[in-house]
């Protein structure tokens, strides 16, 4: 059994630079400014729905993952965890960073599935199922917004990508709690490790919208590896910043409640699965 964790867990606020609530978490401090910026429409994903990634030289057997202590993702891996990703504990409370675009949640254009618009990179569906703690670990209805880097390391609507909207979106959760979205493989950037952002709004959502969590996704090393490895990724290669959970300034106290369970392989996509535990 999972020991519990000891992160903040308390409901927060979003923050946003139009009158939004800075996000007090006890470890790091919320950063970042918004910009202001017309919607974009999305367009097709390349390789991703169940497509292929152009160019991927790496191995296409499935793999199934939720440890870090692996190699690269080149043959069948089952790990024990994949059974048991997440938990009906109240999930940590992780800071909103510097990139969350809190304005794009004012127009309904952000209410889609498919966030990659003309992104590409390694096929990613993700699926976040929200449970109540205070009720038997039953389904809770919500918005789900997530938000996460191009393959490059770049995020929407900030350095010098201005007016685009690629890999954010929100959606409702379906009658078993989950929230569904098609995107790609995150990249990585200076001074953290992979990850993904969301976001959890009960009744409405809105930049000004009191949100019941904020957390991230962690990802399991040997499927990282595996992604980055792959031609698409080749350019930027394996992440040199930050190399292991203990030395990211989020997940340095633990991922146990946040690390995905993760199937697939990179020539047809993988799907990425988190249980998360909120307070309703």
């Amino acid at each position: 059994m999972l020991k519990p964790s000891n992160k903040n867990s308390s409901s927060t606020n979003a923050a946003s630079a139009t009158n939004r609530t800075t996000i007090d978490s006890d470890r790091r401090r919320t950063l970042g400014t918004l910009g202001i910026f017309s919607l974009m429409g999305a367009t097709g994903l390349i390789g991703c729905g169940g497509g292929s990634s152009s160019g991927s030289s790496a191995n296409s057997s499935t793999t199934t993952s939720t440890a870090s202590s692996s190699s690269a993702a080149t043959s069948s891996t089952t790990s024990s965890l994949a059974t048991s990703s997440g938990s009906c504990t109240v999930i940590p409370t992780e800071t909103i960073g510097p990139y969350p675009l809190s304005t794009l949640l004012n127009s309904s254009l952000i209410l889609r599935e498919n966030i990659a618009e003309d992104k590409t990179g390694v096929p990613l569906q993700v699926k976040l199922k929200l449970v109540n703690v205070n009720n038997s670990c039953t389904p809770v209805p919500a918005y789900v917004y997530i938000w996460h880097c191009d393959k490059d390391g770049n995020y929407s609507g900030y350095n010098g990508e201005a007016g685009k909207t690629y890999c954010r979106g929100v959606q409702y959760t379906d009658t078993n709690g989950v929230a569904h979205f098609t995107t790609i493989y995150p990249g990585w950037y200076a001074g953290r490790i992979t990850h993904i952002h969301f976001q959890i709004f009960l009744t409405a959502y809105g930049s000004n919208a009191q949100s019941s969590a904020i957390s991230q996704m962690a990802f399991p090393a040997d499927i990282t590896t595996a992604v980055y490895n792959s031609t698409l990724y080749s350019a930027k290669g394996q992440n040199t910043s930050v190399k292991t959970f203990s030395a990211d300034n989020v997940f340095s106290d633990g991922v146990e409640y946040q690390m995905t369970s993760v199937t697939g392989n990179v020539t047809d996509g993988y799907i990425a699965e988190l249980q998360v535990g909120i307070k309703v």
